[in-house]
């Protein structure tokens, strides 16, 4: 929870009071008890990072960056150099030919099944 600052500009009584960001700001002054608070705008409290780090990539280790580089450089080599030979084709066709038989075998499990309760 945040903490804010208030001022009542009645007595110049200042304090400090933690509340939810979508908490309404005070009114009443706790010190002399009329309606004059005044929400302050504040700095903020700075950001104290402690530890072994909060984000894995932050801090990667030097195989992991160089790893990263070489991916970049086989990214980055044009469309035509390395197109997939004839044997990468038929194996990706076959692959996907084969998941679709199997699933409808399936499918017509399923139907002689309904067929032998009904």
């Amino acid at each position: 929870m945040p903490t804010y600052d208030y001022m009542c500009e009645n007595c110049g009584h200042k304090f400090e009071q933690f509340q939810t960001i979508t908490a309404g700001p005070l009114r009443k002054c706790p010190n002399c008890g009329k309606a004059a608070l005044k929400r302050l705008i504040g700095v903020g409290a700075g950001i104290i990072f402690r530890g072994s780090g909060f984000y894995e990539t932050d801090y990667r280790s030097e195989s992991y960056k160089k790893a990263a580089e070489k991916e970049k450089l086989v990214r980055a080599e044009p469309a035509g150099a390395r197109s997939p030979t004839s044997k990468d084709t038929e194996k990706n066709v076959t692959t996907a030919e084969s998941k679709e038989t199997k699933s409808s075998e399936k499918i017509e499990a399923g139907k002689r099944e309904k067929k032998k309760s009904a």
